[in-house]
């Protein structure tokens, strides 16, 4: 069994990586609002996000090489997430939360989830 102060240290780094593709996901989704709508925006964006998620994932938070089965790990999470998301942000559209701020809500509702699931993914033996 880990430490507790190494799932803290992996937790921190989470969330430090976690902010780093939020903040990509959200540039990303505010440039393609001028494109697109909501759901759209949301979706190219979490690509892009994903992509550099995976590998400071990998090799900073978790400080694991990415392998095949990682990839497959992480994408599953990621489809839960992603699902998440996106019902998050129908619910906040419905509430009427404008377009720009609504993925903020759905991407801060995830987040407990997806921690779990991708903990699972790369810490089991």
């Amino acid at each position: 069994m880990e430490p507790v102060a190494e799932k803290r240290r992996q937790f921190i780094r989470f969330c430090i990586n976690g902010a780093a593709a939020v903040a990509i996901q959200y540039g990303v989704y505010l440039l393609m609002l001028e494109y697109t709508g909501a759901f759209m925006a949301n979706t190219v964006a979490y690509a892009v996000s994903f992509c550099y998620n995976f590998i400071m994932t990998s090799y900073w938070t978790f400080g694991r090489k990415p392998t095949f089965g990682k990839l497959a790990g992480f994408c599953g999470s990621h489809i839960v997430n992603y699902i998440a998301q996106q019902i998050f942000l129908c619910l906040a559209l419905w509430l009427s939360i404008p377009d720009a701020y609504a993925a903020l809500v759905a991407m801060a509702c995830a987040v407990p989830v997806n921690f779990t699931i991708l903990r699972l993914v790369y810490t089991r033996r």
